[in-house]
């Protein structure tokens, strides 16, 4: 049976999927509350740069692909008004529910689906069908196979659409060793502290290191479909902003 990592473990592909289900299942009621503790609040400004770059024009047709708790699918929705289309999709349950319950606490009913990237339940893209814009925010680096998650994002675009991948990545050298402290005793610690569960924050640590680097996913988003990549390196590398084009 084929193998894969999850954090520093092995396991058999097959469990990969249940495992990440629950480290989110665990942590889903407090994940914007640790979201703000641990990234000082920078995770707001990661994401504002991301939808600047989107620049979603009214009447689009947008994929939030694991949205969790809905921040950008809220931005994209008052971009794309109501003349567009913005789904909102995860694989978690748990999370798909609190983004929902969020967003419907703000009076915004948006199309959502539980779905695996790797399968995506949508029409390939083509000129009068498929998605205009597809995100995916700190979730690539949870999915088993990121080539085939890739693809799948690839084949719902329009031609000429693009992908964002906004994901945890390679720190510049200077950085590296503050930053394996942060990971791997405060990230823990506030998650024992606040969500109750130093486990899977330890596991969040883990998997960002086993993430590939920002050459890597580019030549990885290259090999699934995507003609010209660009990468935004923002604090330093500790986050990379992937900007994929199907053409």
């Amino acid at each position: 049976m084929a193998q894969t990592h999850f954090g520093y473990q092995t396991v058999d592909e097959t469990e990969k999927a249940s495992r990440v289900r629950g480290v989110f299942d665990s942590v889903a009621s407090r994940y914007d509350v640790m979201n703000d503790v641990l990234s000082m609040g920078l995770h707001r400004v990661w994401k504002a740069y991301t939808v600047a770059v989107a620049n979603v024009q009214p009447g689009m047709q947008v994929l939030d692909i694991a949205g969790g708790t809905g921040d950008l699918a809220r931005a994209f929705a008052q971009r794309a008004g109501a003349s567009g289309r913005v789904v909102l999709t995860d694989i978690n349950e748990a999370m798909l529910r609190t983004g929902r319950d969020r967003l419907m606490d703000e009076g915004l009913v948006l199309p959502t689906a539980a779905c695996d990237a790797e399968h995506l339940p949508f029409v390939s893209g083509s000129t009068n069908q498929g998605f205009d814009l597809v995100s995916v925010a700190f979730g690539l680096r949870n999915m088993t196979h990121k080539e085939a998650a890739l693809t799948e994002m690839c084949r719902v675009l329009k031609p000429g659409g693009r992908l964002l991948v906004l994901e945890f990545s390679k720190p510049a050298a200077a950085l590296q060793k503050p930053y394996d402290w942060y990971s791997f005793t405060f990230m823990p610690a506030m998650g024992k502290l606040i969500a109750g569960d130093g486990d899977s924050y330890r596991y969040l640590a883990e998997s960002i290191r086993m993430h590939p680097d920002q050459a890597t996913l580019k030549a990885l988003m290259q090999a699934s479909g995507f003609a010209h990549v660009d990468v935004h390196k923002l604090a330093g590398g500790i986050v990379a902003l992937h900007v994929g084009v199907k053409c």
